[in-house]
């Protein structure tokens, strides 16, 4: 696959808008090769990233730091409080405030949850939401709308989810998140496609999504041959490919 062009950097425009990169990735609770995965999110020079399956049980929040502090950034919210998806920064943002959100529980199934926060940069103000949507589809499609819910509760006008969706595209749920969201990939296509698995990229089951008033610059998984990106790292660091996003966010 050719290397595609560079997405833009980070920065605050003279309008006071601001550019941010996000990046979208399953982590497989950090049992694969940590080193690699630091350095996969390290060259993508995330201001935001939005994890799933973060470490839950024994010393997660120590396993949680060591890795926020490997790739420059901190962790702002999540992992075992939130079943998983956890949420790092870099110290570009401003925090206003965080909120782990647990999902109803269907018995049998895994529980599920968001990790969410409110961030500024400089004039520019976004909500932030990660996610790992349910395996069963009926679980799955309830938790898309309450994930619309809590997007539109955050009480903010712009707004970014990502996460593992466990569905295709053409899939209802994932449906359902397109026709109020822009989907970043089908939105401004960059870089990959595909997100599972590494050694075999075929479906797009993660995604970024943004409200209508962020402007997508590009989004997609980077590919081996961007700055600091190896095929050994991605392959390495966990089964998922990440999925990385620039936005411009409008000032408030």
């Amino acid at each position: 696959m050719p290397t595609p062009p560079p997405l833009p950097d980070s920065r605050t425009e003279p309008d006071g808008s601001a550019l941010v990169r996000v990046l979208s990735y399953n982590v497989r609770s950090m049992r694969d090769d940590t080193d690699a995965l630091a350095r996969v999110i390290t060259a993508c020079a995330p201001d935001l990233v939005l994890l799933q399956e973060a470490p839950r049980f024994f010393r997660w929040r120590k396993k949680l730091a060591r890795l926020a502090a490997a790739s420059g950034q901190v962790v702002l919210t999540g992992g075992a409080t939130a079943t998983g998806p956890a949420i790092l920064c870099s110290l570009r943002a401003t925090v206003e405030r965080t909120e782990d959100v647990l999902l109803p529980h269907t018995p049998g199934l895994h529980r599920r949850g968001f990790a969410t926060a409110v961030v500024r940069f400089g004039a520019a103000r976004i909500g932030v939401l990660s996610c790992h949507l349910s395996l069963q589809k009926d679980e799955r499609y309830a938790q898309g709308g309450l994930l619309l819910d809590r997007l539109a509760g955050l009480g903010v006008e712009h707004a970014v989810a990502g996460g593992d969706l466990n569905e295709r595209p053409g899939g209802r749920t994932f449906r359902r998140l397109a026709r109020e969201l822009q989907d970043g990939w089908a939105t401004a296509p960059w870089g990959g496609e595909y997100t599972s698995t590494p050694a075999d990229p075929h479906q797009r089951i993660d995604a970024i999504f943004a409200t209508k008033g962020v402007e997508v610059l590009g989004c997609g998984v980077p590919t081996a041959g961007l700055p600091g990106v190896t095929e050994e790292d991605l392959r390495a660091a966990t089964d998922h490919l990440p999925v990385l996003a620039a936005l411009r966010v409008p000032a408030l």
